[in-house]
């Protein structure tokens, strides 16, 4: 059996920072609101920089190199996949919260449950693709994307 050859993604960088900033200017008002006002929210929306724009590149990672390196059985790929998006997501937490703490005097004990940033970003990963199949694209759902 021949192994499956997968196709590089590719995304001109206007793009993705034109999506990846869109995402963080909205969910960053919403964001800023609960936290007490339109004063937060430029660092809030450089918070969810974090994951929207750092979130693609852990996307990139595991679709331009890590995908074409392992098993192209369909189990592998999911649960390897996953996993990335755990160990992006706790990496990107991490960040969040260095940058909130540096940035916004917030002086959390997130990091002990640092665990709940991979969740998270599997969580808003899943989210996104299923976004993506419902607009019949290639996801993780159908396994293309």
């Amino acid at each position: 059996m021949m192994a499956k050859q997968w196709q590089p993604f590719r995304e001109p960088l206007r793009a993705t920072l034109l999506r990846t900033g869109l995402i963080a200017i909205v969910v960053g008002g919403i964001v800023a609101r609960s936290w007490g006002g339109w004063g937060r929210w430029p660092l809030a929306a450089l918070l969810v920089l974090w994951p929207s724009f750092g979130g693609h590149w852990v996307e990139i990672f595991f679709l331009n190199w890590l995908r074409p390196r392992i098993s192209g059985a369909r189990g592998v790929q999911a649960a390897v996949r996953v996993g990335v998006w755990f160990v992006g997501g706790v990496v990107l937490a991490v960040g969040m919260g260095l940058t909130a703490r540096a940035l916004g005097g917030f002086h959390s004990a997130l990091w002990r449950i640092w665990w709940i940033g991979g969740l998270a970003f599997i969580v808003v990963e899943l989210v996104a693709h299923l976004g993506l199949q419902l607009l019949g694209r290639p996801s993780f759902y159908n396994g293309l994307g």
